[in-house]
């Protein structure tokens, strides 16, 4: 059963409540398929339990945290055989992000697989055997994580010489910075 119903009808809030609570779900026990494609939604998504969703589309919303979302649809949707992110900040992809390439997207389809194996599309995409497999041996390991940003005192090292902390403007080109945390 697909069923389409306005926002208003969910009780989804407007977005600068920034609650992204879709509890008005929880009377369709048979819903099969959901499309929530540009409704602003962002990690603060919450799902009732929908046991036959098989179809759930999240397309061009504002989610970032891959693994909290993941985790939540493990829960809540056992049955999900269908998944699409695209155009969500978790979903890293050269069209979304110049500084995303196949590798990050390879890397996140990997780790959506590990977390949720019953997909049998992601992002419009099949999921083929050889993904399935990788997902089983390293995807737990592919979460994309980023890196710190620090600014201030960075410690400086020089081939052959001690570590010494100082203003990044002092740096010369032969040297590397890394932060202290």
């Amino acid at each position: 059963m697909l069923v389409c119903v306005m926002a208003e009808e969910l009780m989804l809030p407007a977005p600068e409540k920034d609650c992204g609570s879709l509890e008005g779900l929880s009377s369709f026990h048979s819903l099969e398929e959901l499309i929530l494609d540009n409704n602003l939604l962002g990690d603060d998504l919450v799902l009732p339990g929908l046991p036959r969703l098989h179809t759930l589309t999240l397309n061009k919303n504002q989610i970032s945290d891959l693994e909290c979302l993941l985790d939540h649809l493990a829960e809540v949707t056992p049955a999900l055989e269908y998944l699409s992110l695209l155009g969500n900040v978790a979903c890293p992809n050269e069209l979304v992000s110049l500084e995303k390439d196949e590798e990050d997207y390879k890397r996140y389809r990997y780790f959506v697989l590990h977390k949720l194996p019953n997909l049998k599309f992601l992002d419009a995409q099949k999921v083929t055997k050889q993904e399935r497999e990788e997902a089983l041996v390293r995807g737990a390991f592919m979460k994309v994580v980023k890196p710190k940003v620090c600014w201030g005192s960075v410690a400086t090292f020089t081939m052959g010489k001690t570590p010494r902390a100082t203003d990044s403007s002092e740096m010369t080109s032969s040297e590397a910075k890394f932060c202290m945390l």
